[in-house]
């Protein structure tokens, strides 16, 4: 039973991964030009090699495929998103508050992936 629910776990928090870089696949032109409006540089390739890393690393992490590479890899990748994506102290007002929030929240999906990252594999 306790294997049963690690594996949901695992299926759960590497699908949300999954699901966050599909998506950002399909609405690629968009969020491209927001990040361009944003100043990121090389908008394009940065949001493709993020969008890889997040996708086939949730799928790892999810299938239980190279686990240990997958979880750290989504670790880095979403410390790397979180700072200069959700840089809410740059704001005020609504987008603050927005902004923080996912802030927020993605520092709890860091202490899952963490807890995946240390995760007895047997």
């Amino acid at each position: 039973m306790v294997a049963l629910v690690h594996t949901l776990g695992f299926v759960l928090l590497g699908g949300v991964f999954v699901w966050a870089g599909a998506e950002h696949f399909l609405k690629f032109t968009t969020i491209v030009a927001q990040l361009a409006e944003r100043q990121f540089p090389a908008p394009s390739l940065l949001l493709a090699a993020g969008s890889t890393v997040e996708t086939v690393a949730g799928l790892c992490l999810a299938t239980g495929v190279a686990r240990p590479y997958a979880a750290p890899a989504l670790i880095a990748f979403t410390v790397a998103a979180s700072l200069m994506a959700l840089n809410f102290w740059r704001y005020s007002g609504p987008e603050r508050q927005g902004l923080r929030s996912a802030f927020t929240i993605n520092i709890a999906v860091l202490g899952g992936l963490i807890l995946a990252a240390t995760a007895d594999p047997h």
